[in-house]
């Protein structure tokens, strides 16, 4: 975790070991793959860890994806697929992961990799990266999500609300759970989503129509990096079940003319204002993967297999929490002046890293590890020849 913490260009066994003073990666590549400890108990003590410092009873649990870019077709989870990461489909590994978000800060508490059917339909491929049998079962994102949140809702997290986007709003699954645990929801769906009415199934979009201007309100989103996020918004209720009430809200920019669907659910009456606080909450859930890609490494592991995949994750989840939690602390502890803005995240990280990390490395261990990278490459070189001789040898015979 301090090697996660540091402010090293690329994170991985390799670089961390050397920033330790290690005389090779194998410790810590024993830590992620073979050593004997639980990563999902791991998680859970980091989900009590951000609880415990950020427990909110209004607080929302925020689920979403995100993609690493992956070569080859070894690493778990990994084969041609829509991201977000890259906008467009690519080689990628995609994740679903939980962030909690409650008015003192938020933070990752959980995460699932994602299988697609030509990894659990292939018995030997799940064999060779290490697979759990009872984990080889396809499950659909919004699956996923769910058994996260129910989790989380077990173990006692405090949580008015879920938010997330289109694929998990689209989800009849997932809103049905939700609605029987009396847990609220803001997800957003497509303008093709249909709902129902006193006159029938409609499409939400053709609601917009019927809609005058009175109809919709000024709200801010929330704060942004350049200040609050304004648009208008239009909530239309929809016949309640009986968990409790069912709406619509619509957020348009009033720039592009631009329109969000949002299906939404609470047990008991709340405020317009409400739902938008819940729905502009959903972005946290990207900040947290801005900063844990930017600060922790979550997206720099150079692993293969299940396990290692999972306990690496975890580390930086943890890591970030740390980060979450400590920022908080700070912020409280210390009252912003007015020439400078809140401290955030990336500078403590920057600011532990200088003070408490500090340069640990000698002259010999650097040029040390420099002939101990260069031998182990030299080695990664010659089986590539020689495999490549063979394969070129084959070649001709055919």
């Amino acid at each position: 975790m301090l090697g996660l913490l540091s402010g090293l260009d690329r994170k991985n066994c390799w670089t961390i070991a050397e920033r330790r003073g290690n005389s090779s990666p194998d410790g810590l590549q024993h830590m992620l793959s073979r050593a004997k400890w639980d990563a999902e108990k791991v998680r859970d003590d980091v989900r009590d860890y951000v609880v415990e410092a950020f427990g909110d009873p209004a607080g929302v649990l925020i689920v979403d994806e995100t993609g690493d870019l992956k070569k080859g077709t070894s690493t778990v989870g990994v084969q041609r697929q829509y991201t977000g990461t890259a906008g467009r489909i690519e080689n990628a590994q995609v994740a679903v992961y939980l962030t909690y978000a409650g008015r003192r800060g938020h933070a990752l508490i959980d995460r699932a990799l994602y299988l697609p059917a030509s990894w659990t339909e292939d018995t030997a491929r799940c064999d060779c990266a290490g697979i759990p049998d009872a984990d080889r079962v396809f499950a659909t994102k919004p699956a996923l999500a769910q058994s996260m949140i129910c989790a989380a809702l077990d173990a006692g997290t405090p949580a008015s609300w879920v938010a997330g986007d289109e694929v998990y709003g689209a989800d009849p699954g997932l809103r049905a759970e939700l609605e029987s645990r009396r847990v609220g929801y803001v997800l957003a769906v497509a303008c093709s989503h249909r709902v129902a009415t006193a006159t029938g199934s409609v499409r939400i979009d053709t609601l917009v129509d019927l809609l005058d201007e009175q109809c919709w309100q000024m709200r801010s989103a929330g704060a942004g990096c350049k200040g609050p996020r304004w648009y208008s918004w239009a909530w239309i209720p929809l016949p309640d079940n009986e968990y409790g009430h069912t709406s619509m809200l619509l957020r348009r920019h009033d720039v592009t003319g631009e329109i969000a669907y949002y299906r939404c659910f609470s047990p008991v009456a709340v405020t317009l204002s409400e739902l938008v606080r819940v729905a502009g909450w959903r972005w946290k859930i990207e900040e947290s993967f801005q900063a844990a890609k930017g600060q922790a490494g979550l997206d720099e592991h150079q692993v293969r297999r299940w396990t290692s995949w999972h306990r690496w994750v975890t580390l930086a989840m943890a890591t970030m929490a740390f980060l979450a939690v400590t920022t908080a602390a700070e912020r409280e502890r210390s009252p912003v002046v007015d020439d400078l803005i809140m401290l955030t995240i990336n500078e403590l990280r920057r600011l532990f890293n200088a003070l408490v990390l500090g340069a640990l490395a000698s002259v010999e261990h650097v040029l040390a590890w420099s002939a101990w990278r260069r031998k182990h490459q030299a080695t990664a070189q010659r089986c590539h020849y020689h495999r490549r001789s063979g394969d070129l040898q084959t070649d001709l015979l055919l």
